[in-house]
């Protein structure tokens, strides 16, 4: 799991484990014993690097290669770092063939490692961290957003009663409750004001439209979230299901248009660069691509779509600001908060173009 380039995919990105992140490795050792078909220690416990809000690490035994997703330690924000939700929805998707890990086992027992988590196969492949793409030609640069756009389209198109995913969220007013939601996610984690949330606390309920469609929405779908095969554009595992649930599909490819609004190199931007000459499609022929592969006319209301996905990203910025704050954050997070009141800022103008 690794940038192009790196000399060896599986060591960039990966360090030892963190102080506040340990975990009891005889206990682990066990349950894998236990719990995962095929498994054979030694155990060596390696943790990614990356700004993943639950501690994610690789494990090596033998031959055999497997990443853990845990809960954080610590007091957690109500409905976040649902780990058991991760493996539920990978588990259903990889039974009709989407591209996502195969999934090993969950455990829920907090007194194995201290927090609920769970195993799946590790994949060797390429994870673009720069949605530049540098060192890449333009026409690769194309492919590799197009298949990013196919393969959401393809989650959309996924019937959830079909997998036995109907009970996975509740169908219907999504917006309505995801804005709640991520209110209180904000005041949960606040610590200054911030006038321009205050500005999209008020405003955004006021402006959900009335299109009811419901689909598996994976809730942070983004270029980094995905992994390419090792040589082509072609996508073998989409991560990081953290935010999914039965949602609005427009949300998800609203939420993929992020990267032509950011600045931030953490998070994704595409910032600096010719579109034109890159290769790298403009947010219009993004969203294009997508109304094409699912056979919409177009996005009515895009900027509210837009506004929200920027909003609850700074709702996700806070309280990793506010994790880091209390010594148990995983992510990237400005020290003075600066990354959470911009992205407000930014979702506040794009409501007012």
């Amino acid at each position: 799991m690794a940038d192009p380039g790196a000399p060896g995919l599986i060591e960039a990105g990966l360090g030892e484990v963190r102080a506040a992140h340990r975990l009891d490795e005889a206990a682990l050792h066990a349950w894998l014993s236990a719990n995962v078909d095929g498994y054979h220690g030694p155990l060596s416990v390696r943790q990614f690097t990356g700004g993943a809000s639950n501690p994610t690490y690789l494990l090596t035994a033998g031959e055999a290669r497997y990443v853990l997703r845990k809960k954080p330690p610590g007091q957690l924000l109500a409905s976040a770092h649902q780990v058991d939700r991760e493996y539920r929805v990978m588990k259903a998707l990889g039974g009709v063939g989407f591209p996502v890990p195969t999934m090993r086992a969950l455990c829920e027992d907090d007194s194995v490692i201290g927090t609920s988590f769970y195993v799946m196969d590790f994949l060797e492949g390429r994870i673009f961290r720069d949605a530049r793409l540098p060192g890449l030609a333009p026409a690769k640069r194309t492919a590799i957003y197009a298949e990013l756009v196919d393969v959401l389209a393809r989650l959309h198109a996924i019937d959830p009663a079909a997998i036995g995913l109907s009970d996975y969220g509740r169908p219907g007013n999504y917006f309505e409750r995801q804005i709640g939601r991520w209110i209180k996610q904000y005041r949960g984690a606040e610590t200054d004001p911030i006038p321009a949330m205050e500005a999209l606390i008020e405003r955004l309920p006021a402006l959900v439209p009335a299109d009811e469609t419901v689909t598996i929405a994976h809730g942070d779908y983004r270029l980094e979230n995905v992994m390419f095969h090792p040589t082509e554009p072609r996508i073998i595992a989409v991560l990081d299901w953290e935010l999914s649930t039965l949602g609005h599909p427009l949300a998800d490819i609203a939420y993929s248009c992020i990267l032509w609004h950011s600045r931030s190199e953490g998070w994704g931007t595409l910032d600096g660069i010719d579109l034109a000459a890159s290769g790298i499609p403009t947010e219009a022929e993004h969203v294009a691509a997508y109304c094409r592969r699912t056979g919409r006319a177009g996005i009515d209301h895009f900027p509210f779509y837009l506004a929200f996905s920027i909003f609850r990203l700074a709702s996700i910025s806070q309280g990793v600001f506010r994790r880091n704050r209390d010594g148990i954050g995983t992510g990237d997070a400005s020290a003075d908060n600066s990354g959470t009141r911009l992205l407000a800022e930014t979702a506040l103008g794009v409501l007012d173009r």
